[in-house]
C-alpha cells in the first residue's frame, strides 16, 4: 500500500460474529518482501474491495502492530457487505489505506476522556479504549457511554468486564427498549440520557463520539448544555467514500472532505455545514 490508490491483498485470519448482522474480521496483509503494515491511528479507516463486487470504507476496530494484523467490524447492509458476510477464514480481499484524521489522542494527554457511542459506532472507539488502557498514566478518568436499540444489538459484550477493570474507568450502558422476557440490569433510554450522570466535567476533558447522526445531534446538544465546548467535542462522520484521499468529492460536506479532513472532526469545524444534521 505504498501508493494511495494501490490495494494490497489481505487474508482473513479470524471471524467473530458479534450479532446476527455484525462480524469482526481480523485481516493480515499479504505484502511483498520488504513491505510492512503502515501505522494505523485510532479513528482512521481503510478501503476494502472485492473485484467485481465493489469497494467501501470501513473503520479499523483494532490494530496489532507486532502481529501485522488489524480488525475491522462490519455490519451487513448492502452488496459488498453481504458478500463479505459469506466469506470464510483463509479467503482474501483487497485493502488500501489507512486514510484520514483519527481521534485526538496526543492532544488529549493529561485530560479526562469521555467516549460516547451508539450501535456499531463503538467499533471506531474500541482502539481508543485499548490505547488508553496501554498508556493509562497519560490520561485522567475514562468514562464510556454506550447504547443500542435492544440488548441483542450491543457489540463487544465479552470485553465489558475488561474495560471496567481498567484503572479509573466507568462504563455506562443503555438500550432504547427491553423486549419482553429479556433480562437487562442497566439503564433504559436513549444514549444522551446517560450524559446527565457523567462524572467527567468540562474542565480539562475531551469528548469523542461515534454513532448514528441523529444520536450525535442530541448528544452534542446535551454536552453543550452541560458546558462542554464546541472544540472539546470530536465526532466521527460516515459518508459514502470512494477515493479516500479527497479527490472525487463523493464525501464532501461544504468545504470539508470526510475522507481527507476527517472522518474525525471537532464539532467547531463542522457545525452549521450543509447536509449535516448535527
Amino acid at each position: 500500500m505504498q501508493h494511495p490508490y494501490e490495494p494490497t491483498p489481505a487474508r482473513i485470519d479470524r471471524i467473530v460474529e458479534l450479532r446476527r448482522d455484525v462480524k469482526t474480521y481480523t485481516l493480515s496483509l499479504l505484502y511483498s518482501e520488504g513491505q510492512a503494515l503502515q501505522p494505523i491511528k485510532p479513528g482512521q479507516f481503510i478501503m476494502i474491495s472485492v473485484p467485481g463486487i465493489g469497494e467501501a470504507a470501513f473503520s479499523v476496530s483494532s490494530w496489532n502492530r507486532e502481529g501485522g494484523t488489524f480488525d475491522t467490524t462490519i455490519r451487513r447492509v448492502g452488496r459488498l457487505t453481504s458478500y463479505l458476510d459469506g466469506l470464510s477464514i483463509g479467503d482474501e480481499v483487497w485493502v488500501r489505506g489507512p486514510y484520514g484524521r483519527g481521534w485526538p489522542l496526543e492532544e488529549s494527554e493529561g485530560k479526562d476522556i469521555l467516549l460516547i457511542a451508539g450501535g456499531i459506532g463503538l467499533a471506531p472507539l474500541r482502539p481508543v479504549i485499548s490505547y488508553i488502557a496501554h498508556n493509562r498514566e497519560r490520561y485522567g478518568l475514562l468514562e464510556i457511554l454506550y447504547g443500542a436499540k435492544v440488548p441483542d444489538e450491543l457489540i463487544f459484550i465479552e470485553e465489558y468486564d475488561a474495560w471496567r477493570s481498567i484503572k479509573d474507568t466507568i462504563l455506562r450502558l443503555t438500550v432504547d427498549m427491553v423486549p419482553k422476557g429479556v433480562v437487562w440490569e442497566y439503564n433504559v433510554g436513549l444514549v444522551p440520557i446517560l450524559i446527565e450522570d457523567v462524572e467527567i466535567r468540562p474542565e480539562g476533558s475531551q469528548v469523542m463520539v461515534c454513532g448514528p447522526e441523529i444520536m450525535m445531534h442530541f448528544v452534542v446538544k446535551a454536552l453543550i448544555s452541560r458546558g462542554f465546548g464546541e472544540d472539546q467535542i470530536h465526532l466521527s462522520l460516515e459518508r459514502r467514500m470512494r477515493c479516500g484521499v479527497g479527490q472525487c468529492g463523493h464525501c464532501q460536506i461544504g468545504p470539508k472532505y470526510v475522507c481527507r479532513d476527517g472522518p474525525v472532526f471537532p464539532y467547531s469545524e463542522i457545525m452549521g455545514l450543509p447536509d449535516l444534521n448535527i
